[in-house]
């Protein structure tokens, strides 16, 4: 699987892309939660195994068992986020006050925003880890691969030409009409109304995909040989939800918001 230098870097990275088209309203203790939560955060679980190996006895048992649920996207953040959020609030507070990090805001992070930062990171955790490790075979690459047709060459049959053509033409003609210069809404109003239309064009693609796949008999190939349900669904999982997780964490203000508000 992924080593420190993978994990690190891709979610050092997204903190600072955020950083910068944020104006500072993602900080950089952000960034730093994010990423520690990214890396070593799920691994406590293989941390806590090695150690049980070492003491020997019931810790060894012990020790695996809490690494079978703590190295896992959701049981790390069920068990493990609310008294970590407290915990990073405080080291958020003790690195403004010892001037070790820039806040822009001026303020730590508050246990909220902690906790999202933190499930972020588990989940970008396993964005690399089910990937990139078991040789290629690990439980979410395997089924993302199921839901592909790789027996022989795809059949193409007019109703899924028709259906992923017709949400496609609403995905493209939707952001277009959402998006017209002669609107009277707001950038921000625009927004919300294309991110609304990408999730109702991507649930209503998903359940085509599974109604071929799993309620069809005998299953048909919903869009050629492509495994697009899987891919939607560890995409909207590993990598969106993580990244909305990381802005909805954000300051309210950015940094011009706060310069103009300093007296000169």
């Amino acid at each position: 699987m992924p080593g420190p230098g993978p994990h690190l870097l891709y979610a050092m990275g997204s903190g600072l892309a955020l950083t910068t088209t944020s104006n500072g309203r993602f900080s950089p203790h952000h960034t730093l939660t994010y990423t520690l939560n990214a890396f070593f955060g799920p691994d406590i679980g293989s941390f806590s195994e090695w150690l049980g190996s070492v003491l020997g006895g019931f810790a060894d048992p012990l020790g695996s068992s809490l690494a079978d649920l703590i190295h896992h996207p959701f049981y790390y953040i069920f068990i493990l986020a609310l008294p970590l959020s407290l915990l990073y609030s405080r080291f958020s507070s003790f690195l403004l006050q010892r001037h070790l990090l820039d806040s822009v805001s001026g303020v730590p992070l508050t246990p909220r925003q902690c906790f999202l930062l933190i499930s972020a990171g588990s989940l970008t955790h396993f964005f690399l880890d089910h990937l990139f490790e078991e040789n290629g075979k690990s439980t979410m690459y395997t089924w993302i691969l199921s839901t592909g047709w790789w027996e022989s060459r795809a059949p193409v049959y007019p109703d899924a030409v028709i259906v992923t053509g017709f949400l496609c033409v609403c995905l493209i003609g939707g952001f277009f009409y959402f998006n017209r210069v002669n609107a009277s809404n707001s950038m921000k109003k625009k927004t919300y109304q294309s991110l609304k239309l990408i999730l109702l064009i991507a649930i209503f693609y998903c359940l085509w995909c599974a109604s071929q796949i799993y309620w069809t008999n005998p299953r048909r190939p919903p869009v050629g040989e492509e495994a697009d349900l899987g891919v939607l669904v560890f995409l909207a999982t590993y990598f969106f939800l993580p990244h909305g997780l990381c802005m909805i964490s954000m300051n309210r203000k950015d940094a011009d918001a706060i310069a103009d508000q300093i007296p000169i």
